[in-house]
């Protein structure tokens, strides 16, 4: 029996032994009432505005958001205090997406000192091999509005057009570094009203980076119902034009939002009608990559169960490398543990999203995933259920 199918044998996504391993009682006792509490609709929603209060007028309720809902999922508060949370991934054969996570700030002395602090990422990465890739949110880098005004086509008056040059400057530094540094870089969605421009600034970088190599990555969101159609598009243009294409998949995080502004302005939805049809593109969109790994690198973002495993299986039949330079897969810090572990274990090459940043300043971040949480139909549910499965199991292995 091969190697690889001694460890396509040993693929659980139920071993909570795995996926908890580096997790003590105590973790995972605060990991439980994390979940609980983050399972309460009510919760999430009066909880931002509340938290947001208390933080306003001094009240000292920043140590209690560090000692939990920070502390599962985020790395730290600056790079290096992201060290002992990178190597206890490493640990278990996990490597680090370093995501500086501050969102709000709308000025142009915000939008330099994010560029700064992404590309003091990609050069500690360059120290740091359990690193793998470097991440943006392009509105990090520049004003929503503006990003808007540029989608829908509208002319630019001159000090717009300096600022939008400054936008893609940004785009443009930090994809250099990358190139250089030899370190891959993904390029975060945001919502439809602002995509196409930010996939023309991703296709110019992918023209400029992606010669020898897949180094910058575009994200498709595939809960959108023209996102298989644009990857496969993007693939035939790397094709005649002689680059690498770098693709992130993910299913999507604004359905909410996307479907309220369609039906407000009355136009029609860019979100696919059902569960059942993104998953459809989904998993078309992981075998469309598949039959073109020659032209495509790519990264299965996914806390999909049926996803990860269909690609990991794919992976067998195609008789590829579970460490195949150009398939990755991805979930984000303190979540899916069970797929991201297990996988790795099998020798898959598997990365989590490490948020850091300042409590206060990364706050907006971690209200936005508890809501996503919640609104991903049974993920809370699940996590508490391999919670509870690996108490019962520590506790009847005394």
């Amino acid at each position: 029996m091969s190697q690889q199918t001694e460890q396509r044998g040993s693929l659980s996504f139920e071993n909570t032994k795995i996926a908890f391993r580096s997790k003590s009682n105590r973790d995972l006792d605060k990991a439980y009432w994390l979940f609980k509490i983050i399972s309460s609709n009510f919760l999430t929603k009066v909880g931002p505005p509340i938290t947001n209060f208390a933080l306003n007028i001094g009240l000292p309720i920043t140590g209690l958001i560090r000692n939990t809902i920070f502390d599962h999922f985020c790395g730290g508060e600056t790079i290096e205090g992201c060290l002992p949370a990178i190597d206890r991934l490493a640990n278990q054969r996990v490597e680090t997406i370093l995501d500086y996570s501050v969102e709000g700030e709308d000025n142009e002395a915000a939008f330099d000192e994010t560029c700064d602090e992404i590309l003091r990422t990609i050069e500690y990465a360059q120290r740091n091999p359990n690193i793998s890739f470097s991440v943006f949110k392009p509105s990090g880098l520049g004003r929503f509005a503006l990003f808007e005004k540029v989608n829908a086509d509208l002319s630019l008056n001159e000090q717009e057009t300096t600022e939008y040059n400054r936008v893609k400057h940004r785009i443009d530094r930090i994809c250099k570094a990358c190139h250089d540094g030899n370190i891959r870089v993904l390029i975060d969605a945001e919502h439809s009203w602002i995509q196409q421009a930010i996939d023309d600034i991703a296709r110019d970088m992918m023209r400029l980076y992606n010669r020898t190599s897949p180094i910058v990555y575009n994200t498709y969101q595939l809960y959108r119902v023209d996102k298989l159609a644009s990857l496969q598009a993007d693939y035939y243009l790397a094709e005649a034009d002689g680059f690498f294409l770098g693709a992130k998949l993910v299913r999507g995080a604004y359905m909410e939002i996307e479907r309220g502004r369609a039906a407000e302005l009355g136009y029609a939805s860019p979100i696919q009608p059902d569960k059942e049809a993104t998953d459809r593109d989904y998993n078309s969109a992981l075998r469309f990559c598949l039959d073109h790994m020659d032209r495509i690198g790519f990264m299965a973002g996914t806390h999909n169960e049926t996803s990860c495993r269909l690609l990991a299986e794919e992976i067998d039949k195609r008789q590829l490398s579970h460490n195949h330079p150009h398939i990755h897969f991805a979930q984000l810090l303190g979540m899916s543990d069970n797929l991201s572990f297990n996988l790795a274990e099998a020798g898959y090459q598997v990365a989590k999203y490490m948020p850091y940043g300042p409590v206060k300043a990364v706050m907006p971040y971690l209200f936005r995933r508890a809501q996503e949480n919640t609104s991903v139909a049974g993920q809370t549910g699940r996590e508490l259920s391999l919670i509870i499965k690996e108490k019962k199991r520590r506790k009847s292995s005394k």
